[in-house]
């Protein structure tokens, strides 16, 4: 049985602007910290995860969010 597939998110968190898209387009895995930036709630994600981590990716104005 082949293993699933995981991938690797990376976020520039000194980049982050706090402007919350990627919380917007992927509550289940981001969130909006104390200090107004971004966090992932988890950093290795599944394939069936990636979709959402990937528009988060996409929807971030600085491109700090990388998905690997």
């Amino acid at each position: 049985m082949a293993k699933e597939k995981t991938y690797k998110i990376v976020q520039e968190h000194e980049k982050c602007i706090g402007c919350g898209a990627c919380a917007s387009v992927c509550p289940e895995n981001w969130i909006m910290t104390s200090d107004n930036k971004a966090k992932a709630k988890k950093t290795t994600i599944s394939e069936k995860e990636f979709k959402c981590n990937k528009a988060a990716q996409d929807s971030c104005p600085v491109q700090c969010i990388h998905v690997k």
